[in-house]
């Protein structure tokens, strides 16, 4: 059984974690000075995120968008979320062809730095009980 009943959840967890990203904005520097658009297609459920690294601060679009990116990388979204948990490594699961990619993948190099605090914010909803089952957080529900 997938990690997510459908893309709304999975895009409510991953703008958690983007929210959080965003808070440590010299911990993603590398990416937001990087010049460079990538294009995230998730399976399983369907569901796009086009990370914006052109300048800071780091913006972030969910949804399908017009426009070419310098790197798009198509995954599962359970592997994702395998990833971000610390039990897959980002490296294997694209050498072992679990992650297609168009454009020039010497360009994810640049992700490094983002994902390792993606993984960070994840890890940290986890423990909250809130990353894989896309629950409204605690700030979610004070409003």
């Amino acid at each position: 059984m997938p990690v997510y009943a459908d893309a709304e959840q999975l895009y409510r967890v991953l703008e958690r974690v983007f929210e959080r990203v965003k808070e440590s904005p010299g911990a993603i520097e590398s990416f937001t000075s990087s010049n460079l658009v990538i294009r995230l297609r998730l399976t399983d459920p369907d569901a796009e995120v086009l990370l914006d690294g052109r300048q800071p601060p780091l913006e972030v679009f969910f949804g399908a968008r017009p426009g070419k990116a310098d790197l798009e990388l198509t995954m599962a979204a359970d592997l994702l979320h395998e990833v971000w948990c610390g039990r897959r490594k980002l490296k294997d699961a694209f050498f072992g062809g679990q992650i297609q990619s168009s454009g020039n993948i010497f360009l994810a190099m640049n992700l490094t730095d983002l994902f390792r605090e993606a993984e960070r914010a994840y890890a940290l909803m986890q423990r909250s009980g809130s990353a894989s089952l896309g629950a409204p957080s605690e700030e979610d529900s004070s409003s």
